[in-house]
């Protein structure tokens, strides 16, 4: 499992009906996507930030390199900077849609020893839960927490979810 997020960043002035209209008509693309567990379409105030998890890195490789899809954002927005961490765990909540997302990056304290730290990564089934994942950054050494949830979990920065693609859901597992 692989989880992969980039951020675009939009002008305070950006219409962000074009975003939803490119979603509505583009979104269901990945629906089908070999090797994707789930791809998320996120946005909030003047951002557009899809989160993935990849089930396999091949399908990772083909969507950014390979003509799979990430040449639209190219085009229309330019290279931004793709962050991915190799996954360490991932529970499926109860819920059956997700509309919102949170996500937590948080870095190991210098001190911490990896194997410990990631030992202790634990993602706890909660009401409303559909799906969260946790992983680890090994260049930064930052840990990302992302939930999705069928209601607004009440947190600042939370993020809609516009489309919910999720060929391989079923498959996911931890790293």
């Amino acid at each position: 499992m692989i989880a992969m997020q980039y951020e675009i960043r939009l002008p305070s002035n950006y219409d962000m009906e074009i975003i939803r209209e490119r979603v509505r008509t583009r979104g269901h693309a990945l629906d089908g996507f070999e090797g994707l567990g789930f791809k998320a379409y996120l946005v909030r105030d003047t951002q557009y930030a899809p989160f993935y998890v990849w089930n396999t890195s091949a399908g990772m490789a083909n969507f950014l390199y390979r003509g799979g899809g990430f040449q639209g954002i190219l085009a229309d927005f330019g290279r931004p900077v793709v962050r991915h961490w190799p996954g360490v765990a991932f529970v499926r909540g109860d819920a059956a849609t997700a509309r919102f997302a949170t996500r937590r990056i948080t870095r190991l304290a210098p001190e911490a020893n990896p194997i410990d730290a990631v030992a202790e990564i634990e993602l706890e089934k909660a009401p409303g839960l559909h799906s969260a994942v946790a992983g680890v950054d090994p260049r930064t050494w930052e840990v990302v927490r992302f939930e999705l949830w069928e209601e607004h979990p009440g947190e600042e920065g939370a993020y809609e979810v516009l489309h919910f693609s999720e060929p391989g859901l079923e498959e996911i597992t931890a790293g």
